[in-house]
Parts: C-alpha cells; structure tokens; sequence
C-alpha cells in the first residue's frame, strides 16, 4: 500500500464522484478506478458503495479514511522535519496545547526561538489534555502543554511558570456573581458545565462530600463553546480563569483556593529533528527566566 494510493483513495473519499476525483488529482478515471480496485483486493474489504452518481464509504472505507489523514498527516510531518538548509535550521515543530494562561509563556518562547531561526516553522493543535497526549503518542504532535500531575515513567518535561486559577464562569446577572469567590455549597442546585463528567484532583477534593450532589449538565473541551452555553443561560462553567473575557459572564475563584500547573511534554527517549532539539533545549533554559 502506498502513500499515493492513499492520497487518491482520501481523494475519492472526499469528491463522492470517481470522475470529479480522478479530473483533480490529473489522472483518467479508468485509472483511477482500477487503482481503488486493487487497494480493496489488497486489503481484502469492500471499501465504497458504489451509486449511480455518488460513491460512499462504508464502515472499512470509513476506517481507511481515518487511518489515511494519520499516515499522510505523519508522512508530511517527517518530509518536513528533513527538509532543512546546511546553514541554516529549518523544519516543523508540531506543538499541542490546551487552554492555559501558561500557553502566554509557550507562546512568547516560540516567537523568541523563531527570531533566531526564522526559517522554522510551527505547526499548532488545539485540545485537551486526553487529544493532546493520544497525538503525542501516535507521533503526529512533537511537545504538548498538559496539565500536571505528568506520567514521568512515559514523558519528559519543563514545567510552565504560571500557577492556574480555578473557578466558575457565571453570568454577571446572577445571584452567584454578586459573591466575590465561590464556595462548592454555592454551585448545590446550579447546572455546571464542565472539561470532564468526572472531575479530578484538586478540584474533585475541592468539593468534597458534595461532589456527588454537583448537577453536571453537560461536558466540553473548548471553554469558548462552554461559555456560550452559560450566556445562553445554563447554570455556570468550572474552569480556570484565562486571559480572555465574556461580555455577559464573570469570573469567581473557588474559595478555599484550587490552584493547578500544567508542563510541555514530550516522549521519554524521542529521536527528535534538529528543529526540534534546538527548541526544547532553548525552552527548558527560557522557561527558567520566568522563576
């Protein structure tokens, strides 16, 4: 199985339409289709399902289709972390983080680390903590900023110089947002919107014996999207406070305090490309400017 094949099977995937696949990649359509037919002899499946007019996949196809965007996106990702000049260090560092005040600090190390290389490039993947480690696993992310506590048996890291603030989002016209902090009896009979079903750590023992009580109303990862959700009138969003404003919500910290940190891992052991060397190096000694 090549990359190639590959290519034109995500291409096939995407048009819906043989013809229209095969006028894009510049190739005949009978040759195209006799490609799609020896990748199915080959794998032994029945990749699509094939209409008069429109092409679908089915479950394999469907699961080819993810394995392929992997494959193509880590194949592009290793070309680039080769293409680089004699004399001067170029390349892609693909880099996840999640939503901390600490990616400021990450982000200020990348622009200072590019001014001495500006020939590298970055290549940024925003999620949580669970879509930034699986990447990091699969190679398609070098680094990551996740918060801690970090598996030193798998990881490598530099810790982030901010401590995070933990508390609830809340619209400005509520009964909550009249308190300055919040205590977890305040949150009793309020609709929270959370990162997690099951809250963790600090913030799990930050409740208490009432955490069983808590209504968890829904679950999410973008805390842009969370927070449209309280605007719109559910309850209020556990989070951490961040460097971003809600014209119709207000921050409150938790009361006794919950304060979290986050570090930039990589894998124990990784054979990294130049540019990518070259940046954890300078990241581990930036990051000690902040103490």
């Amino acid at each position: 199985m090549e990359l190639r094949t590959l290519k034109y099977f995500l291409a096939v995937a995407r048009e819906e339409n043989i013809t229209r696949a095969a006028q894009m990649l510049h190739i005949s359509q009978p040759a195209l289709s006799r490609q799609m037919m020896q990748l199915e002899e080959e794998l032994g499946v029945t990749l699509f399902v094939r209409g008069n007019h429109r092409i679908t996949l089915t479950e394999d196809g469907l699961l080819l289709k993810r394995r392929a965007q992997e494959l193509i996106s880590l194949a592009d990702k290793t070309r680039n972390d080769f293409l680089r000049k004699e004399t001067e260090l170029t390349g892609e560092i693909a880099i996840g983080s999640g939503e901390f005040r600490s990616t400021r600090a990450l982000t200020q190390a990348m622009v200072a680390f590019r001014k001495q290389h500006p020939l590298v490039r970055f290549r940024i993947y925003s999620g949580n903590t669970d879509n930034i480690q699986d990447y990091i696993e699969r190679g398609l992310l070098d680094l990551g900023v996740m918060g801690e506590p970090i598996d030193i048996g798998k990881y490598e890291f530099v810790p982030m110089p901010v401590r995070e603030t933990w508390g609830v989002l809340a619209p400005k016209d509520s009964q909550l947002a009249k308190q300055e902090q919040v205590q977890p009896k305040d949150l009793l009979g309020i609709p929270l919107v959370t990162a997690s079903r099951d809250l963790q750590g600090s913030v799990a023992e930050w409740f208490g014996g009432l955490y069983e009580q808590m209504d968890i109303a829904a679950v999410g990862n973008l805390l842009y999207n969370e927070a449209m959700l309280v605007e719109s009138g559910l309850g209020a969003v556990i989070c951490i406070q961040l460097d971003c404003s809600y014209e119709n919500l207000t921050f409150l910290p938790f009361s006794p305090a919950v304060e979290s940190r986050t570090a930039l891992v990589w894998k124990k052991d990784s054979v990294f490309a130049p540019a990518t060397a070259a940046f954890v190096n300078f990241v581990s000694e930036y990051m000690k400017g902040f103490a």
